[in-house]
């Protein structure tokens, strides 16, 4: 990623310490989204570090994180945006996979139509 971006982001995202619980250190990325032009230029970095893999078949927002940039990408990259969302959230059948955090375990589920076998996924979270 662009080191002046990175510079920028690196003054701007604050560090909270023992949120949501002690010992962990919580990285506050809200303070980007009252900068447009940060958002826009964090995007845009993204966005060539993505294709450097190959353009990906979709994006897919991881909740909540994800769904605060993973739109702008996709709707960039002129791909579908998919919701990860928390357990019991999203409308009709869904997937589930269960995961451990550093502060304990947590269910994701995705819709079952969502992606498309074999499809290139990009992640944002």
């Amino acid at each position: 990623m662009n080191s002046g971006v990175i510079g920028r982001l690196q003054n701007v995202v604050k560090d909270c310490p023992d949120f949501p619980t002690k010992g962990i250190l919580f990285k506050d990325i809200m303070p980007i989204f009252q900068d447009p032009d940060l958002v826009q230029d964090t995007c845009l970095a993204l966005i060539e570090k993505i294709l450097k893999t190959g353009k990906p078949d979709v994006v897919v927002g991881i909740e909540a994180r994800g769904f605060l940039i993973g739109p702008i990408i996709a709707q960039n990259l002129k791909v579908p945006f998919v919701a990860v969302r928390k357990k019991g959230k999203l409308p009709r059948e869904c997937y589930t996979v269960k995961y451990e955090k550093e502060y304990g375990a947590d269910e994701f589920d995705i819709q079952k139509d969502a992606l498309k076998k074999r499809s290139k996924s990009c992640p944002c979270r």
